[in-house]
């Protein structure tokens, strides 16, 4: 009763409208016959004077009244039909006569100009009323005058049902989420205040953004309506951007306020949960901003802040909570906060002049590696072997920033490094290892003789060196058999012996390389590659838990690819590219050994395997730019495959460990494909980088593989409900709808490319397919997830489905409508003026039932936009083209 009524009420608001249209139109008819009357009168006047010309006969009366009914000129560029000329026989009578005034032809047009302003008659009112509706129907903009009657009626079933449902009152949500409104618009204000008023601005803009984090801190604390996580990375957001806004202004305030809060939005924020690898893991950001920081600005007090509470919450922290059991996830954070402020001084004294006498931070520079090698005495708890490798390795690094810092304009500061390297030289020598490697004699003897006899040219000493090295793998294999896990990392016979095998066998084939003898070249460098990982993987297996030992794995992988491509830069030779591609192939099963070892490839010490491997890999393909061929560009397509695959594992697992909906797991998986894609598109020359235009043959078939692996997973992600659990599920905006959006974009850019193969010369019904199961797709999810309706095949059955289907339907004929329009096709704006007038009658007829709920009410409206929208944009079809009378 309520829809009848409200159709009732709609159809009484267009009777007015129909009734002024009507009056308008009528009056605006007869205006245009006044008009064509007084044309028809001056044009058949200058005829009539023209005929009466002095010397000429004066016409006869049927002929003037012949040309009073006849028609109007036809349009200019058509050929009038001749009409006769009457010529009458002239006498000098007739011929003076003439030349006196007549006043016989105007008592003849007086007549005929008044019987033309005579008025046709008038049609019946009926017709003028339907001519009306008709015009009301098919003139002006007509999207926009039934897109406004349709849209009132909707919005006022909107207002009755808001009004029923109470939604005027304001919960706390909303409340905060005003003050965080204001506290917006007061920083956007103080912002564009900072040149002319900088210290209002500057205060105006810590205290907004001081507003913003009581506002994450009420919304956590107090009303419970964030979450840990979520108020943590809006603190996180909101620190940064204090950060960003101290450095783009010069405030050195500023930005110890966001130091602090940064550093304190943690105990603030604390839920009790005690997970340190999150704790360090935020400080490590902090100090990454502090180094960027100093990176542009002198300031040290910020790197004092940031080094003060650094070690001071992690000396705490190991206090109070370390275990030997956290070593693994607790030991990278000690190294990346030494890495941080072992770099910091050196920043400073680069931003200082040389002449003064604070340019070198005494705090940082020798509190840090006492404080580091402490810590690290405690998590080793007292192992004197890996205590002396560590002060060895700190002996190398200051000795290195020694040198490089040998010549620069601060030479206090290598005077500093020279005493730290010192220092740490002489810690350790009481800690140096007791056990000493036992050398593989035979094999180094026997890569003396092979260097001997191709220096000399003599074969009897490279086949007695050849037969040493065998001798000495077969005595070495038989000798140190069972003594492996009692004796330290890589400081035990076996390894020691394994790799002066490896060595051997290495520098015999980089000898034969250079003699031109490649077979025994490639022999010899298989033999040596074969001992050098079999070492590696026994040397793992005995001394790496079981958990890092794929990390370990993929650390080994990149040094010998490093190795390998090192020395394809100084003697090129195939077999050293191989071993570069290879070692690309094995780093994929490794990420999945590491999956099963800590869920994730970046998980624990992955992050710094695969940190490691990156840096090797990009150095190792730079060096193949040097006589690569064919399969350094294999090597670099494999490169970059291989981070895809890293990347997507590791979005699978995180999405998974997170316990994020299906949508999420399909589409975070898909990210780093989707960005091969788009860069081998639009930025080839970064996929280029490192091995060059070497890489640029490979180009179609790095496409081709991306888009059948993207394909691939876009159409599994059709079958998919696109859960984005825990956020809200919005069309188009949910992960896997923005996924499979950015995925059919690149499909059809490149179907327009001329990479495309020729069955892509159906581009358009490729696009056009893809894009209607797409938006099939999205329509049915919507319906899934707002209309509870449980996904599966009888999902199309649904009313609310095909209530959902209709409103697509609008929106793809306002797309027809507007298109055809602007680009001139006459066909696809019919097309979509013909949908939407379908999508109109099946609102009259069928969805005025469901103007009681929301979903009626939002049909009504969304159908009354899109029409004033197509009013705005096409009120009216294209004009055909020349020459299509019938289209």
């Amino acid at each position: 009763m309520e829809s009848m009524l409200m159709l009732l009420g709609l159809a009484v608001l267009s009777l007015p409208v129909l009734l002024v249209v009507a009056l308008v139109g009528l009056g605006d008819l007869k205006r245009r016959v006044a008009e064509l009357e007084a044309a028809l009168a001056r044009v058949q006047t200058p005829s009539v004077q023209a005929q009466a010309k002095p010397g000429t006969a004066p016409l006869p009366a049927a002929w003037l009244d012949a040309a009073a009914m006849s028609p109007p000129s036809p349009r200019s560029g058509s050929t009038p039909e001749p009409r006769p000329t009457p010529t009458p026989t002239q006498t000098p009578a007739t011929v003076s006569a003439s030349r006196a005034p007549s006043p016989a032809p105007a008592r003849r047009v007086e007549p005929i100009a008044a019987e033309a302003r005579r008025a046709p008659a008038s049609p019946p009112p009926f017709d003028r009323l339907a001519n009306a509706v008709r015009r009301w129907f098919t003139e002006g903009n007509v999207p926009v005058k039934v897109g406004v009657l349709v849209l009132l009626a909707g919005v006022a079933a909107l207002l009755r049902y808001a009004s029923n449902q109470g939604w005027l009152t304001l919960p706390i949500g909303l409340r905060l989420a005003a003050i965080a409104a204001a506290a917006l618009m007061a920083l956007a204000f103080a912002w564009r205040k900072r040149s002319s008023h900088r210290s209002f601005a500057l205060a105006v803009q810590g205290g907004a953004i001081g507003v913003l984090l009581l506002v994450v801190y009420a919304a956590f604390k107090l009303y419970a309506m964030l979450p840990a996580g979520a108020a943590f990375a809006i603190s996180v957001v909101l620190v940064a951007a204090l950060g960003a806004l101290a450095v783009l202004q010069g405030s050195r305030t500023l930005a110890v306020l966001g130091i602090l809060a940064g550093f304190m939005a943690p105990i603030w924020l604390s839920s009790g949960s005690g997970n340190h690898v999150v704790l360090f893991s935020y400080y490590a950001l902090l100090n990454a901003a502090i180094f960027a920081i100093a990176w542009l600005r002198p300031w040290r007090e910020l790197n004092l802040l940031g080094w003060i509470f650094t070690w001071g919450i992690g000396v705490a922290w190991g206090v109070l909570a370390y275990e030997p059991s956290k070593f693994a996830t607790t030991q990278p954070f000690l190294l990346l906060f030494f890495a941080f402020y072992l770099l910091l001084p050196i920043l400073y004294a680069r931003r200082r002049p040389p002449g003064r006498r604070d340019v070198v931070d005494g705090c940082l520079l020798f509190g840090t590696p006492l404080i580091a090698f402490s810590l690290q005495a405690a998590l080793l708890e007292g192992e004197r072997t890996q205590l002396a490798l560590c002060a060895v390795a700190l002996a190398a690094i200051y000795a290195a920033l020694a040198w490089w810092q040998r010549r620069g304009p601060h030479a206090v500061l290598a005077e500093a490094y020279v005493l730290l390297a010192g220092g740490f030289a002489t810690l350790a020598v009481p800690l140096a290892l007791s056990a000493r490697a036992t050398a593989a004699v035979f094999a180094v003897e026997g890569a003396a003789l092979v260097w001997l006899g191709l220096r000399t040219g003599r074969g009897l000493p490279r086949w007695i060196g050849t037969c040493l090295q065998l001798a000495a793998a077969v005595s070495f294999s038989i000798g140190v058999a069972g003594h492996v896990h009692d004796a330290p990392v890589l400081a035990n016979a076996r390894f020691t012996g394994a790799l002066l095998l490896a060595m051997a066998g290495f520098a015999s084939a980089w000898w034969y390389r250079g003699a031109g003898r490649t077979p025994a070249a490639l022999a010899f460098y298989l033999w040596g590659l074969a001992w050098w990982l079999g070492n590696a993987v026994q040397e793992v297996d005995a001394h790496v838990a079981s958990g890092l030992r794929a990390d370990v794995l993929l650390v080994a992988v990149a040094l010998t690819t490093l190795l390998a491509a090192e020395a394809h830069r100084w003697r090129p030779a195939p077999a050293l590219v191989l071993t570069v591609l290879g070692a690309f192939v094995l780093a994929a099963p490794l990420a999945i050994l590491q999956m099963d070892a800590h869920g994730q490839p970046f998980a624990g010490w992955g992050a710094a395997a695969w940190l490691a491997f990156a840096a090797c890999g990009v150095r190792s393909l730079a060096c193949l730019r040097t006589d690569g061929g064919q399969p350094a560009a294999w090597s670099q397509f494999a490169w970059w495959l291989l981070w895809a695959l890293v990347g997507s594992l590791s979005a699978w697992e995180l999405a998974r460990d997170m316990a994020l909906g299906g949508g999420w797991r399909l589409a975070l998986p898909a990210l780093p494909w989707l960005a091969l894609l788009a860069l081998g598109q639009f930025r080839w020359r970064r996929l280029r980088w490192p091995l060059g235009p070497g890489f640029d043959a490979m180009h179609p078939a790095f496409m081709a593989t991306c888009l059948a692996l993207v394909g691939v997973g876009w159409l599994r992600a059709l079958r998919d409900a696109g859960d984005s659990a825990p956020l809200p599920w919005l069309p188009l905006v949910n992960p896997l709808d923005l996924v499979q959006l950015a995925a059919l974009g690149l499909f059809a850019r490149w179907l327009w490319s001329s990479q495309a193969p020729a069955f892509a010369r159906r581009r358009v019904a490729l696009l056009s397919s893809a894009g209607f199961l797409l938006v099939t797709c999205i329509t049915l999810r919507a319906v899934h997830h707002w209309g509870g309706v449980p996904w599966g095949e009888g999902l199309w059955s649904t009313s609310l489905a095909q209530t959902a289907l209709t409103v697509v339907w609008s929106v793809l004929g306002v797309a027809g409508w507007i298109g055809g329009s602007r680009r001139g096709q006459r066909v696809l704006w019919l097309a979509g003026a013909v949908l939407m007038a379908v999508v109109l009658a099946k609102l009259v007829l069928v969805d005025r039932q469901h103007l009681g709920d929301l979903l009626g009410i939002g049909s009504f409206i969304a159908y009354g936009l899109l029409c004033t929208l197509v009013g705005w944009f096409a009120p009216a079809p294209p004009r055909a083209p020349p020459g299509a009378a019938g289209s």
